[in-house]
């Protein structure tokens, strides 16, 4: 259980807050007050070993000792996060979500159904237009690219863009992270290898995706298993196309045992993005808001990174010099983040549907 402060945040406070925007060291200052005043706020599905939370969270919590973080359900999926709003619409107790972090799909469909409100932070324009709200109900957080992820025993040069994975030498070594009618880790990998091919986005790109596997099939380089570190260990799967944070996850579980490259592609590079809101019910409004502020702080971004997400102001960071350079050592090149690409959830879905109903007709690789 957790301790009610008693302490109630003033009128004319609670008033300014009804604001989006934070446009002042003096509007921060009484952000700050108003937060600490709530003494609270709720997080949920957010586990210490994805994407660097662990240290988000105590960076947070070092910042700002008088907010107690109540975490919820750490290994909730983004459905079960927005269900979580609604069924604590009326509660105001510990159950009841102020901030959630979901898939890019969750965001607009929470702002339909009002379940999220606005808030603009301090860094708002910074942020690419193209992964977050306009009216500021949810934004980008993080993401990843897709690469290549490389077991260099076997692979004594490493493929620098889509095109390469077609050459003879790479005979027996390509295969994905997922069936490509299913997953979506793996339905973003062919949309990618379509945008590389110079494909429109949306159904175009899923369509030349199609037919860029089709291609690798056929040259015999196709490996239809499903990859993961241990068959890229084992060289089964020696390229392996996965998000950059995962391949980069398995080269430091993998301990140079085999030594591994990880590729962000030349063309073709397509982000994976999470979004970030505050629940329309939430009990520690200006808690919430203030932890956003600290997520889309430099410093917060820095903490994503190291947990290998590229956080959504990554290229204004790498631009302006604040990413720490041990921090980038452990990083694919920075300009190789510089041409990623947001696909919007249209582009997506006709994507998706395009290479889910024909993969198997146009590619033939029944990839389990």
């Amino acid at each position: 259980m957790f301790k009610f402060t008693g302490k109630v945040l003033s009128l004319s406070a609670a008033a300014l807050f009804a604001s989006t925007v934070i446009s002042s060291s003096a509007s921060m200052d009484d952000l700050v007050k108003a937060a600490k005043a709530e003494g609270q706020l709720t997080t949920i599905a957010l586990p210490h070993d994805w994407c660097g939370y662990g240290d988000v969270i105590a960076g947070f919590k070092a910042k700002y000792p008088e907010i107690t973080i109540n975490e919820l359900n750490p290994d909730a999926g983004s459905g079960d996060e927005v269900e979580a709003i609604k069924a604590n619409k009326d509660n105001k107790g510990p159950q009841a979500p102020d901030v959630i972090d979901v898939g890019l799909s969750f965001g607009p469909s929470a702002k339909k159904d009002g379940l999220i409100q606005a808030y603009k932070v301090s860094t708002w324009d910074s942020i690419p237009d193209s992964a977050k709200d306009a009216e500021g109900f949810w934004t980008g957080d993080y993401y990843g690219v897709l690469s290549f992820q490389v077991n260099k025993d076997l692979v004594k040069e490493s493929p620098k863009d889509w095109a390469d994975l077609l050459k003879p030498e790479f005979a027996n070594s390509v295969a994905l992270a997922g069936d490509p009618r299913a997953s979506n880790q793996a339905i973003q990998a062919v949309y990618a290898a379509g945008l590389s091919s110079g494909a429109a986005a949306g159904e175009a790109a899923g369509t030349a995706g199609l037919d860029y596997f089709k291609k690798l099939n056929a040259a015999g380089n196709f490996v239809p298993v499903i990859g993961k570190a241990a068959t890229l260990a084992q060289g089964q799967t020696p390229i392996l196309v996965t998000w950059d944070y995962n391949a980069l996850a398995g080269r430091d579980t993998l301990k140079g045992n085999p030594p591994v490259d990880v590729v962000v592609p030349k063309t073709g590079v397509v982000a994976g993005v999470y979004v970030q809101a505050i629940s329309a019910f939430a009990p520690h409004p200006n808690a919430a808001k203030l932890w956003l502020e600290y997520l889309y702080s430099d410093e917060g971004q820095v903490a994503w990174l190291k947990g290998y997400c590229h956080p959504i102001r990554f290229n204004d960071l790498a631009k302006n010099g604040k990413i720490p350079a041990d921090v980038l050592a452990k990083l694919p090149p920075a300009e190789s983040y510089a041409a990623a690409v947001f696909p919007t959830l249209d582009e997506q879905g006709k994507a998706k549907e395009a290479i889910t109903k024909n993969w198997d007709a146009v590619v033939g690789a029944n990839v389990k």
